[in-house]
């Protein structure tokens, strides 16, 4: 398999009609029994994969073309192609498919393709007339050639048949030895024959014959027969202008003859079709697909040749890039390289993959942005269209070149400001470059192209450097013309709303709708980024002075760049234009438009439609509450109307809302009302017997005091039970016990014994139910109470405490609790 000689390129043909490449392999011929037949596998080199496998069928059409190239239909609108390295493959396998089919290798063609429509008419043609009759080549007998050569164009098998036999009698070069001698002899009729003759035999589509006639002794001739169209009064001068005009530059020499030839040849071809042939009729637009298959594979070969010789390249980088090089020399080196990139276009996506890595490795990046800053025109423009195909190749490799940049303490070096630079400053007054160069952008900042890149942060890098280093230098014009608004605070209400800051200039307006589309796209993609630099630098109010430009496109942009913030329906940008009182300008360009029913119009009522659809609270407030006196006269639609139904919708709900919460903060449990009537009765039981229980106080408070010392560890298991059950209690016991706590130090400290004050919570626990929203209540009557003003440990010196208590006892709404 590492046989040079079946080393091929597998191509098919889209529906562009043009060839795809499938990829590189190595083709045999072998018997598959699955196909039946004799096929032709080609497998790839890479890994082995199988690219084709395809039948040799018999009745298929085969052809052979520039010594290496077969190619073949095998269904409709399905065109495969075999291009091999070297031409003793291409035998090879030329010879295996003749002898399949029983054919001669010597022929170009297995077959003749016959149309369906055709199959009937040419069964009855006898078998003896194999090729086309050609009139001897005399000058007297070119109107009868001229004649021959258009009829057959009709048939696809006499073009066939026409075409062998040009080949076989050496017709084409006979011919344009008569093309000279009627030119020697000024015989213009003559002329207009050969120019007929040689369109149709252009118009047989067959590469063999291209093949002569394309060649270096041949093809100025097939240019001077195309000058003499009977059409013309007068022929064209085009052989003047591939000499003399066109010239070829080597901008390094170039010491491989073949690739020179190939150049030379290549941009022929393609000036005879895009320049000298008519645009084909539609029942002629598939006569010249062989010629744009010779174009395609020609640039494929130059661009293989030039791409394997690193010399040259590394030495026209070199050059490109050296400050001593001439200004006239740069331009032909940029020129070199951009007209290297287009050739790299018919490449296939792998091959033009190898391509661009291998300009990234010689320093193309570079390379640019020393150029691109330069003053020549031309050389800023064909650096612009190379900086297009790296882009639109692989934004991820110029993002990585950008990011590895030194950061230089000026940022008008980097590659990206560069570019906006060359935006702003296009002296085109259509913008041309600068459309071309937004796009660009776009693209390099555009989040949708980050995120199939195997670097996970790249797009966190990218636009935290892009936010950094290159925004101040996109939004440097917007700014500079909306700098001095703050002026027109100063105006007052009704005087007129035009700002003077509004760019009239048609150029300026232009390229501030460019800027303004760009940073409407960071909106839409760039949450986190853009939000911060619209807050810090207060963008949108700048944006919004725009609103009073004479250029309506102008006013539409800054107004979408609005829409689109608002589309977010984020409450920080919401928070930000209320704050900012920003609908303001919106609404003045509403009502300076007064009736006229046009586009501005329209986007503004859009605008705040959506906010009412959407039913932006924060918004519709602010809206009604301070533009709907100046907007509720606008009724022939019911966008403003419907943002106050919302309005006093809400108002309201929040209404109910907030009677709803108040009624809720009054009401009260029904268990909870329970309680409570519970424990007012026993108040009232407490004070009918507060006298009765004054009179028995001494003699139960010396009983007390016997058994107190036996109950102490049942006192608090019990009190710990009743504050679990009534978890209301369990703060005003803990707080008591505090208290209680607080006193016996005090008594440790000072030597005195703690007395509780009379608005202690102790005693205000009955009386705090009337005044608090937090219901407190007594404890019950049982001996459990008579521990309220003991602590939950028994400290060695209680006892004295309790005399000194005994002594000190003042309030008598304690003695109920103790006492009950």
């Amino acid at each position: 398999m590492s046989d040079t000689r079946r080393r091929v390129k597998v191509y098919t043909l889209n529906e562009d009609r043009q060839w795809d490449d499938r990829g590189t392999g190595h083709v045999s011929s072998t018997f598959v029994e699955r196909l039946k037949g004799i096929s032709l596998l080609v497998r790839a080199e890479s890994d082995g994969s199988l690219l084709l496998e395809s039948k040799i069928s018999p009745n298929t059409a085969y052809q052979k073309q520039q010594d290496t190239l077969i190619v073949w239909s095998e269904a409709d609108n399905y065109d495969l192609a075999l291009s091999f390295q070297e031409k003793a493959g291409c035998d090879e396998i030329w010879e295996k498919i003749c002898q399949v089919q029983g054919k001669d290798p010597a022929v170009d063609i297995t077959q003749d393709p016959i149309d369906e429509s055709e199959e009937e008419r040419f069964e009855e043609i006898p078998e003896t007339s194999h090729l086309v009759e050609l009139p001897p080549c005399e000058l007297s007998r070119l109107e009868e050639i001229a004649d021959l050569v258009t009829s057959v164009l009709s048939s696809p098998i006499r073009r066939e048949k026409l075409a062998l036999a040009l080949m076989s009698e050496g017709y084409i070069k006979k011919l344009l030895g008569l093309f000279r001698v009627c030119e020697d002899l000024d015989n213009r009729e003559g002329l207009h024959h050969l120019y007929e003759i040689v369109r149709g035999v252009l118009f047989l589509n067959k590469a063999a014959l291209f093949e002569v006639m394309f060649s270096d002794d041949c093809i100025m001739d097939v240019v001077g027969c195309l000058e003499y169209d009977p059409a013309l009064v007068q022929p064209k001068r085009h052989r003047e202008f591939l000499t003399k005009t066109a010239k070829f530059k080597e901008v390094i020499p170039i010491t491989d003859s073949e690739l020179r030839q190939k150049i030379h040849q290549t941009y022929r071809v393609q000036y005879i079709q895009d320049i000298i042939l008519p645009t084909p009729s539609v029942f002629e637009e598939n006569f010249l697909s062989t010629l744009t298959s010779f174009i395609f594979f020609n640039k494929v070969e130059i661009v293989s040749m030039l791409q394997e010789d690193e010399k040259f390249l590394t030495e026209v980088f070199a050059q490109l890039t050296d400050e001593a090089t001439e200004d006239s020399k740069r331009r032909e080196l940029v020129n070199f390289v951009k007209e290297f990139c287009a050739f790299s276009q018919t490449l296939q996506p792998q091959n033009r993959d190898a391509f661009f890595k291998t300009l990234a490795n010689l320093g193309i990046l570079p390379a640019l942005e020393i150029v691109m800053g330069m003053d020549d025109l031309q050389v800023r423009a064909a650096a612009t269209d190379i900086f297009s195909y790296l882009v639109e190749f692989s934004p991820s490799m110029v993002r990585e070149f950008v990011m590895q940049e030194p950061q230089q303490t000026d940022d008008d070096v980097l590659l990206i400001n560069v570019v906006i630079k060359q935006m702003i400053c296009d002296s085109d007054p259509e913008l041309g470059g600068a459309v071309q160069l937004m796009g660009l952008l776009r693209t390099l900042i555009d989040p949708e192209n980050m995120l199939a890149s195997t670097n996970k942060t790249e797009k966190t890098e990218f636009l935290s450097f892009f936010y950094k280093y290159c925004m101040h230098v996109l939004t440097a014009p917007l700014l500079a013309n909306t700098a001095h608004d703050k002026t027109s605070k100063d105006l007052q209400e009704g005087s007129a709303k035009i700002n003077p800051v509004c760019p009239d200039n048609f150029q300026t307006a232009q390229l501030l709708a460019l800027i303004l589309e760009l940073l409407t796209f960071c909106v839409e993609h760039h949450t986190y980024h853009i939000k911060t630099y619209i807050m810090n630098k207060d963008l949108l109010r700048r944006v919004l002075v725009l609103m009073n430009s004479k250029h309506t496109f102008l006013a539409l942009c800054a107004l979408r760049f609005m829409r689109r913030i608002i589309g977010l329906k984020d409450e920080y940008y919401n928070r930000y234009i209320i704050k900012g009182n920003l609908f303001e300008p919106v609404i003045n360009a509403l009502l300076d438009n007064g009736t006229r029913y046009n586009l501005l119009n329209s986007a503004i009522i859009e605008l705040f439609e959506f906010i009412k659809v959407e039913d932006i609270k924060s918004l519709i407030a602010h809206i009604v509450d301070n533009f709907y006196k100046a907007l509720e006269s606008i009724e022939y639609v019911q966008t403003f109307k419907g943002l106050k139904g919302r309005y006093e919708q809400e108002k309201d709900r929040q209404s109910q809302r907030l009677n709803r919460y108040r009624r809720d903060a009054r009401s009260l449990d029904e268990d909870e009302e329970l309680w409570f009537n519970d424990d007012d009765d026993d108040d009232d039981g407490e004070t009918v017997e507060k006298s009765r229980m004054e009179d028995d106080f001494s003699d139960s408070y010396g009983k007390y005091m016997e058994a107190k010392k036996g109950r102490k560890l049942l006192v608090c298991a019990q009190c710990v039970l009743f504050c679990l059950e009534q978890p209301s209690m369990l703060m005003f016991t803990l707080s008591f016990t505090a208290g209680a706590a607080n006193g016996a130090n005090g008594a440790n400290n000072n030597g005195k014994s703690a007395v509780i004050p009379p608005a202690s919570a102790a005693v205000s626990v009955n009386n705090s139910s009337s005044t608090s929203s937090v219901k407190t209540v007594a404890l019950p009557a049982t001996p459990v109470v008579k521990t309220a003003l003991v602590g939950l440990v028994d400290y060695p010196d209680d006892e004295d405490e309790e005399e000194e208590d005994e002594e000190e006892e003042q309030s008598p709404r304690k003695r109920p609790r103790l006492s009950s």
